[in-house]
């Protein structure tokens, strides 16, 4: 497991992030990319030529009326496992989430992406285990799902999510599923999973009522 491969004491003090809205990484997780812009094909080589080869994913978060480039302060890293160059030159990559971390403070000096200084304190549940959820209670669950794929007219595989280990079956959805970005950021910065359970089972039923443009984590 990745966790073996990397411990605490491996985890860089700098990271190159890449802010991407709506894009959620979380541990032990895959997020595929397809990356095409000139800074992040860099991104993308440097990274290549570290031990570790970790990005930071972070989700913008910008404010009314003030200076749009700041980021949320927590975001997930995740190693570069996968990557394939198509024939036009761009990248399609997988990231597996290792860790979430905070940010400390941007790294100034010319660089073709941004850089952060971060701080990997207080997730170290993110390099241990799979975590379980004992208070899930999977039928309900199911149903409630059943109705939002219903609702929303997508499909899925009912086999595979019945079979997924809890940490799958919720960090999954909670990566796939259509939210806006403070909400997928409310996902990611659940301190356990029976937490992000909790969270995405609200954002469901409250995605069920027609509450979509009204703003629900503040």
């Amino acid at each position: 497991s990745l966790s073996r491969m990397i411990s605490a004491a491996d985890l860089p003090d700098t990271l190159p992030v890449f802010p991407l809205p709506g894009a959620l990484l979380l541990p032990r997780s895959r997020l595929p990319l397809h990356i095409f812009e000139p800074r992040y094909l860099t991104m993308i080589e440097d990274c290549l030529k570290t031990p570790q080869r970790l990005i930071g994913m972070v989700q913008p978060s910008p404010s009314p009326g003030r200076d749009d480039n700041r980021l949320h302060a927590i975001g997930c890293a995740g190693r570069l496992t996968q990557f394939s160059e198509t024939e036009d030159g761009r990248y399609m990559v997988t990231l597996t989430g290792l860790s979430r971390f905070r940010i400390r403070q941007e790294v100034e000096g010319f660089s073709a992406y941004r850089r952060c200084d971060v701080d990997w304190s207080g997730f170290d549940r993110d390099l241990g285990k799979v975590e379980g959820d004992p208070g899930l209670d999977r039928s309900v669950f199911m149903k409630l799902l059943e109705r939002y794929f219903n609702a929303r007219e997508l499909s899925a595989d009912w086999e595979t999510l019945r079979e997924a280990e809890d940490e799958l079956l919720v960090n999954s959805l909670s990566m796939l599923l259509d939210f806006e970005p403070e909400d997928k950021q409310a996902l990611l910065e659940a301190p356990s999973l029976a937490t992000r359970r909790e969270t995405l089972v609200t954002l469901i039923e409250f995605s069920l009522r027609g509450g979509d443009n009204e703003e629900l984590l503040q």
